[in-house]
């Protein structure tokens, strides 16, 4: 089977610091495949990388087997591939409503230009409906009406992933998108992303620091430290590695 995301052989640097070094990983259409490290081990640039909001020096991104390393982030959007930011970013003199619809808009113009045009007319019924019950798939729909900027934080990022859904991806990079969340928040949101993983078929890659998270969610895990894949496979095979509990983990996962 063809991976939903294969990258290999990845080279980043900033200068003359060496942030990514020869990272390799592959995620099967349908699964969860979570990053983790210690901070500042390159998971976020690799995230960048992978969404082409940077380019790698070295090394290859595929996409449903289909090189896309050289493709701009907006392009790669188009091609399928989702994504979400440490910090939610919405339109917050919106309505929740509108955030989304404002999305769709996005996913349906064929140029700038033609987005401008569509978002000086009223949003269309049935776009409206779409928007509606994109709102109902992360549990939002009750507050289509309220501004986005009065959102608690863990609705904002459920805001933020609704309009990601609304892009119509085949895949998610989620960057740390429990981040800032109270604990209710975070086991509702896990919930979410499992239904979503389920009821989609849809591979997710996400980084995360709450190993909690992450054994509850992850088929198969990557491990990053100063830029280097240490260790890579199920959690199981993760948590019982005695490298990754040294650098990262801890013996209280073990």
């Amino acid at each position: 089977m063809t991976p939903s995301l294969q990258a290999s052989g990845i080279h980043k640097s900033y200068g003359a610091i060496s942030v990514l070094k020869d990272v390799s990983l592959s995620v099967a259409p349908g699964t969860t495949h979570a990053v983790i490290g210690p901070n500042g081990a390159g998971k976020t640039t690799l995230f960048r990388v992978l969404s082409g909001e940077v380019f790698a020096e070295r090394g290859s991104v595929r996409f449903e087997g289909r090189d896309v390393g050289a493709r701009p982030g907006f392009r790669r959007v188009r091609d399928g591939i989702g994504r979400t930011f440490q910090v939610a970013r919405v339109f917050g003199e919106f309505s929740v409503l509108d955030n989304v619809a404002l999305a769709l808009e996005a996913c349906a113009a064929a140029s700038p230009a033609s987005l401008w045009r569509r978002l000086r007319v009223r949003a269309s019924a049935a776009l409206l409906a779409e928007a509606m019950d994109v709102l109902a798939t992360v549990g939002l729909h009750k507050r289509a009406a309220d501004p986005a900027g009065i959102l608690a934080y863990g609705e904002r990022k459920r805001l933020e992933l609704a309009m990601t859904l609304a892009l119509r991806p085949r895949m998610l990079l989620l960057d740390e998108p429990m981040a800032g969340m109270s604990p209710g928040d975070r086991l509702a949101a896990v919930e979410l992303l499992n239904r979503i993983s389920r009821e989609l078929s849809m591979a997710i890659l996400l980084t995360e620091h709450d190993m909690s998270v992450v054994f509850a969610l992850a088929h198969h895990v990557t491990v990053l430290n100063y830029g280097e894949v240490i260790a890579s496979g199920t959690p199981d095979e993760v948590r019982a590695s005695a490298l990754v509990r040294e650098v990262y983990l801890g013996h209280e996962h073990a």
